[in-house]
Order: C-alpha cells, then structure tokens, then sequence
C-alpha cells in the first residue's frame, strides 16, 4: 500500500456539517481498502485566482494509506460532489 495526500479546497460558505458530510462520503472511499490517517483543518484562507465567482476556500488536507485503485475511486467521488472547488492527490515518498 501507498501513502497519499490530498489537499481539498471546498466552498467557504459551507456549515461544518456539510463540510464533515464531504469528508465523511471520501473517508468512507478510502476505507474500504485502505485506512485515513491525519487530517489537517487549515480554515479560510482566500484563493489566489477566483474559482467559479468564489474568492475564498476552506482548506482539508487528508493523509491516506492505500492501494492506487483506491486513489480513483477517492478523486471520482471529489470530482461528483459540487461543495468542492479542487483538490489534488500526491503520492509521498516513503
């Protein structure tokens, strides 16, 4: 198994509920064949381009051991829900 980063940029104005409710639909991803490590909560911070009229992001970065098959099926569910603006996925070094 691998281990991978993934910084997510969701809309700013986004609840904490709706927030925990995107993470919560990736970490269910990720469990099924692998396991969530640490999740950093870096807040608002404002975007350097605007992304679809939004000036600000709340920013996740999520820390992940898993297969590489995991990482599509990770980066489908990103790509489906609207309350994300971007993500990427990284594959660290071991």
């Amino acid at each position: 198994m691998n281990q991978y980063e993934m910084v997510l940029i969701l809309k700013a104005g986004l609840e904490e509920d709706e927030r925990n409710q995107v993470l919560d639909r990736l970490k269910d991803a990720i469990n099924q064949n692998g396991t969530v490590g640490e999740i950093d909560d870096w807040g608002t911070r404002k975007l350097a381009y605007e992304i679809n009229y939004n000036k600000d992001g709340y920013y996740y970065v999520l820390n992940y051991e898993a297969d590489p098959s995991v990482v599509a099926e990770v980066e489908r569910r990103a790509r489906i829900l609207d309350q994300i603006l971007r993500y990427l996925t990284v594959k660290k070094e071991a």
